[in-house]
């Protein structure tokens, strides 16, 4: 594979994962939280995102179909997961839960849902590492550069989660509970989309 190949590979993981739409969102997530916990949440994230684009670039498909799950049917799982997202942040359950639950010793952790999954890693993420590493045909180091070129984007994001507190005191408390809304919004419209495209990819809805 020539270099344009990877530099293609690139472009679409990053447009696809977003690594600058992600961080307003992650802001939001994490809200209220202080530095060293944002800190451990974006590792946190990032590493298990890595883990499972790793797993799905290497084995692809089969993954999915070890258990019997197609690609449409994990769209439409993880849209429904994200649309409850989507209804915490637009009316505020997770900053009342937050305060219910200050005086405990176990918090909420987003690093896993929804942040690892779907957001970072997400159907469409997962479905492209199994094209990419599927057009270099099993070649072992084009494979390997493949998951590089993922890496690097993941590492975009990493970077830009941990300049999350100076995105929230850019913002304010007033300007991240707008943004909050706005997110949550579109989190609805994208964890539709996902349904949709599930919906489409089972032949139950027209393209």
């Amino acid at each position: 594979m020539d270099l344009t190949f990877y530099i293609s590979s690139f472009v679409t993981l990053f447009v696809i994962i977003d690594p600058i739409g992600l961080t307003p969102l992650f802001v939001a997530i994490t809200q209220g939280l202080d530095g060293a916990e944002r800190r451990v949440i974006a590792l946190r994230a990032a590493a298990i995102a890595l883990g499972l684009l790793t797993l799905f670039g290497v084995f692809g498909e089969a993954v999915l179909g070890f258990v019997g799950i197609s690609m449409p049917a994990f769209r439409i799982a993880g849209g429904i997961l994200l649309f409850l997202t989507a209804l915490d942040m637009l009316f505020e359950r997770r900053s009342k839960r937050r305060e219910d639950q200050a005086e405990e010793e176990d918090r909420p952790d987003p690093s896993v849902f929804p942040l690892a999954t779907p957001l970072i890693a997400g159907p469409g993420a997962m479905a492209t590492m199994i094209l990419l590493t599927g057009q270099v045909e099993g070649h072992v180091a084009a494979t390997l550069a493949v998951h590089l070129v993922m890496g690097a984007v993941i590492g975009l994001v990493l970077v830009l989660f941990l300049s999350a507190g100076l995105i929230e005191r850019a913002l304010g408390r007033t300007g991240i509970n707008v943004v909050t809304r706005l997110l949550g919004m579109l989190l609805a419209a994208l964890s539709v989309q996902f349904v949709l495209d599930g919906l489409s990819g089972l032949g139950l809805l027209a393209g």
